[in-house]
């Protein structure tokens, strides 16, 4: 499960790149900028997920031993 979660997290990293690569800066809300600002925002929240995954695996190991 560790790897899933490492290569998610690359995925995750990757669309963040590449969505700010689309952001153009003179008007963040309009067209192509306001989908690329949602994708980041969910790679964000996709990043924050795995990282309580991670925590959470880690007690439970600590609990079962």
């Amino acid at each position: 499960m560790k790897i899933v979660s490492i290569i998610l997290s690359i995925i995750a990293l990757g669309l963040i790149a590449f969505n700010v690569t689309k952001i153009n800066f003179n008007s963040f809300f309009e067209g192509e900028s306001r989908v690329a600002l949602i994708e980041i925002i969910a790679a964000l929240i996709a990043l924050t997920l795995l990282a309580i995954f991670t925590v959470s695996k880690r007690i439970e190991k600590k609990i079962n031993q």
